[in-house]
């Protein structure tokens, strides 16, 4: 028998919505899981057979009359609606403040005229930008590179403002390079880990921007999926933001030799000029999160990449080479 949560996801149908799903829908818990996607960069697909388990809303999280009934009676609304990546919001960066910063804003609108359920809302180490300091402490100073990375530490300020005026139950989380399962390659902005792997299973080479010594707190799905189920369930708030990464650094160099590895083969690695925006390096300090998710886990790289690689093998055995989606 299944619980009575209500939980209305936005941005479901991408990398991180569809997994999250799948854990809320197996949750004893959780009731109804309301979906809201518009599938710009997402994909009603990666729900697969749990896609008939869900409300499933097609639109646009700026669409205030869609959010206000996505909603409504909801006990917690999980915000990962975005346009990602930082060369795409250095192309556009109008769009992608319409989507991440006035798109938080319309969440939190409809949240706070539904009665206050939690809102559970996706932030980016990338906030941190240029701030030296390692590990990155949710205490240090942000100092973005970006107009995404802007953008998130908006809609995190925004959060903030919500809980200081209304009362609103809020936990801003920032993410480290969250990779796993479900997540594409094949367009323009995917990221380092799919990309590569595509790559490596097409015979091609993977393209490093950089020298490759930079490097990443590479955070599994699961790990992430993990933390918010369990924000939902024990109703975990926080106005400040909270890091969502264990505290490991990974040199894009030693990932690659550890996916070639997993691959069963050396990657041919090719060189290019730094990309505008990046971070140079980036690792969480971990201890909020652990103060308010003591369970967290972190998945072993290796493992993680091991489930990462067995899922793009079975989708190129099954349909071909990914395209599209993130």
């Amino acid at each position: 028998m299944r619980g009575g949560l209500r939980v209305t996801v936005t941005g479901g149908a991408g990398f991180i919505g569809s997994n999250l799903v799948y854990w809320l829908l197996r949750h004893p818990a959780v009731g109804r899981v309301t979906v809201v996607d518009d599938c710009s960069t997402g994909s009603m697909s990666l729900l697969g057979s749990d896609l008939a388990d869900t409300d499933f809303r097609r639109g646009s999280v700026l669409d205030a009359g869609l959010m206000e009934k996505a909603v409504t009676r909801a006990d917690a609304v999980v915000h990962l609606a975005a346009l990602p990546s930082v060369p795409r919001s250095v192309l556009d960066p109008v769009a992608s403040h319409h989507a991440n910063a006035t798109g938080t804003l319309q969440v939190l609108e409809a949240a706070r005229r539904a009665g206050g359920p939690l809102v559970v809302a996706a932030s980016s180490s990338s906030v941190y930008g240029a701030q030296p300091s390692l590990p990155k402490s949710e205490d240090s100073r942000a100092m973005p590179l970006s107009p995404y990375a802007v953008s998130k530490l908006a809609a995190e300020a925004y959060l903030g403002a919500y809980h200081a005026c209304y009362g609103l139950p809020v936990l801003p989380l920032r993410f480290f390079n969250v990779y796993g399962p479900r997540q594409r390659a094949g367009h323009p902005y995917a990221a380092v880990v799919p990309t590569w792997i595509d790559a490596a299973l097409s015979g091609s080479a993977v393209t490093v921007h950089g020298d490759g010594t930079q490097t990443r707190d590479l955070t599994c799905v699961d790990t992430v999926c993990q933390v918010i189920t369990t924000a939902i369930t024990d109703r975990v708030t926080s106005p400040w933001p909270v890091n969502l990464a264990l505290g490991t650094r990974t040199s894009l160099l030693d990932l690659a030799a550890l996916l070639g590895n997993v691959l069963g083969s050396p990657l041919r690695i090719e060189h290019t000029g730094p990309r505008p925006g990046d971070v140079a390096h980036s690792q969480a300090d971990p201890s909020r999160l652990l103060d308010l998710f003591p369970g967290a886990r972190a998945v072993p790289l290796r493992e993680g990449l091991e489930h990462t690689v067995a899922w793009h093998r079975e989708q190129r055995a099954t349909s071909g080479p990914p395209a599209g989606g993130s």
